[in-house]
Formats: C-alpha cells, sequence, structure tokens
C-alpha cells in the first residue's frame, strides 16, 4: 500500500496546489449541477443515435462518455443496457467495462488528490468500513465490495480514494469484479434490441442475457456465503489460535450473570452483553485486535458479528456453537 507524503509543499506550490483544487472542485460542482438539471435529456436512445454517426469512433466517445457518466453519479446501469444495444453483447459490455473502470479510477484519483473532505462527508460512516477492510484485507477487499453491493456504486469510487490502495491492484480488482454484472446488462441491452426489431435471434439473445443474469446475481450470494465462512472458527480452532498466542481479543456477549455463572466463561474474555454493545462499540474499537465472538451457542454471537462487521470493527470471527460447545470440548473455563 502507499504511504502518503508526508513533506509540507512550499508555500507557492501550497497556494497553486490549493488554486487547482478550488478550479476543479467548482467545475465539478457546475458540472454535476448541469448533469442533474438536464438529465432528462440524458436518454440512450437520444446518444446513441448520435454516436452511431461516428462508426468507429463512436467506441472511444462512449467509452469517453461512460466515464464521465460515472464520475457525475449517472446510472451506469443504462449505459450498459445501452452499449449492449449499440455494439452487441460482447464489444458493448467490454466497452462498458472499459468506461466504467476508467471512470472509476478519475473519481478515486479526484478523492485522493482534491476532494477528500468532501468526499469524507459525503462518504460519512461508510468510508470508516472501507478503511478498515482495506487496512486488513487490500486488494481483496475491494473485489468484495465490487462483487457484493453493500455500497453504492459511485459513491464507492470516491470513497476507496480517502484509503492507502495503490490505484493499480484498485482498478484491476474493479474490472475483474465488475465483469459478470457488465457483460449480464450487455447482454441484456442486446436481447432488448432483438426483441423490439423482431429479430429471430431475441430466443438466444434472451437466454443467453438471463443466463449471465443469474450468475450476477448468484454471485455476490455465493462470495458473501465464502467470506464469512472464512470468518467462522470451530470451538476447538479458537482454542488452537489461544494457546498458540495470536493476539485475539474473545469477546463475550452474554448477559453479566451468565458469565460468571455455571457455564463461566473463557479465561481473559471480555463480557459486553449484547444489548450494552450499541453504546460501548468506542470501546471494542479502541482494542485494535481481531474479535472472536461467542454466547452461549451462538445466536446472540451472530448479531454482534454482523453488526461490528458492518461498522467495520474488527476483522470480527464468529465462534459457533459458543461457551456450550466450549465446555463439551473439555476446555477449561473461569467461573
Amino acid at each position: 500500500m502507499d504511504t502518503p507524503n508526508t513533506t509540507p509543499p512550499a508555500p507557492a506550490a501550497a497556494r497553486r496546489t490549493g488554486f487547482l483544487r478550488l478550479a476543479a472542485l467548482l467545475l465539478l460542482a457546475a458540472t454535476i449541477a448541469l448533469s442533474v438539471h438536464f438529465r432528462e435529456s440524458l436518454d440512450p436512445a437520444r446518444w446513441e443515435a448520435w454516436i452511431t454517426e461516428w462508426g468507429v469512433a463512436g467506441m472511444g466517445l462512449f467509452v469517453l462518455f461512460y466515464a464521465i457518466a460515472t464520475v457525475l453519479f449517472l446510472p451506469g446501469s443504462l449505459l450498459t443496457l445501452a452499449g449492449g444495444a449499440l455494439f452487441g453483447p460482447w464489444l458493448g459490455g467490454i466497452l462498458s467495462l472499459a468506461g466504467a473502470t476508467f471512470g472509476a479510477g478519475l473519481a478515486f484519483l479526484i478523492a485522493r488528490h482534491l476532494a477528500g473532505d468532501w468526499v469524507a462527508r459525503r462518504a460519512g460512516g461508510m468510508a470508516g468500513r472501507l478503511l478498515a477492510g482495506v487496512e486488513a484485507e487490500g486488494w481483496r477487499f475491494v473485489a468484495f465490495v465490487r462483487l457484493v453491493p453493500i455500497f453504492p456504486f459511485n459513491l464507492l469510487n470516491y470513497a476507496l480514494g480517502l484509503t492507502r490502495l495503490r490505484l493499480g491492484p484498485y482498478l484491476l480488482s474493479s474490472l475483474i469484479c465488475m465483469a459478470p454484472g457488465g457483460l449480464a446488462y450487455a447482454w441484456l441491452g442486446y436481447a432488448g434490441k432483438e426483441a423490439a426489431s423482431g429479430s429471430a435471434d431475441t430466443i438466444r439473445a434472451g437466454m443467453w442475457s438471463l443466463g449471465l443474469l443469474a450468475v450476477a446475481l448468484l454471485i455476490p450470494r455465493w462470495v458473501k456465503q465464502a467470506r464469512e465462512a472464512k470468518r467462522h472458527l470451530t470451538t476447538s480452532r479458537l482454542r488452537e489460535m489461544l494457546t498458540a498466542g495470536e493476539n485475539l481479543v474473545v469477546l463475550d456477549v452474554r448477559d453479566a450473570v451468565d458469565f460468571s455463572g455455571e457455564n463461566g466463561h473463557l479465561p481473559g474474555s471480555l463480557n459486553i452483553p449484547l444489548p450494552e454493545l450499541d453504546r460501548r462499540l468506542e470501546e471494542v474499537r479502541r482494542l485494535g485486535r481481531p474479535v472472536a465472538i461467542l454466547c452461549h451457542t451462538d445466536r446472540r454471537s451472530k448479531v454482534a458479528f454482523r453488526k461490528l462487521d458492518s461498522l467495520g470493527i474488527g476483522p470480527t470471527y464468529l465462534v459457533l456453537g459458543g461457551i456450550k460447545q466450549w465446555r463439551q470440548e473439555g476446555f477449561p473455563v473461569v467461573r
């Protein structure tokens, strides 16, 4: 990951940089305002006809328009549908991916070098989750949030510019992980065009588009399940990690009376009852270590696991079976 440059610029260079940032921000704000004002006139039918007149050069114009639209928070799905209708399913999908990746890179660089404060305010709590995720997993976290749409796509492009991730891995992981959805939407656009024209190829195009769309919709679910499964610990695995001296905090979310009751608790574990977790989140965040969460079985700990994970606190692990399974394995407890 890149290390930010902490050397202060010379006064003249600082003034020049400040002026350029202000000018770029004003231009960006004006362009966004105009695009929102004339948004209704940006329907695909109008500019598709215009781009067609340019022939091969229209491909470059389409990629450029897509990139600008991405920077300006315009919906990329409509552009991808239009790309499939205009250039065909495969070429249209490739051009759409090129435009989306180019636009994502521009937004990333704008946030990193020009508009970091504005992006941080706009992103809110999302920025903290992204920073924590990238710090823990690097480009793999980018791949995850591209495949599993838990953040708005256009805002995500800017917010990732606030992280320490290098531009190259960001662009490559974005391109690869946007491909399934991009190709599926391009095929949908092509199938719609074929159906409207009464082509005999309509059925084949429809089958391709539905198949790719099904895969694009299932991939996020598979990825999410696989990602969560990697962070599920058996009690035996937790025991191994603790015995090996791994820098891990065991968070017990049972009520205090159960924590000190007959079932006991793990040596050195921290007790924060689930009802108190919301107001003690900062306490968990300040631990600065991976957190293994357990309760009596794993019902309460699942709730806590999802909560901490959604806030970017962690990395977090869910201990399957909880203290009940721990005792059945014959591992030591403190009462």
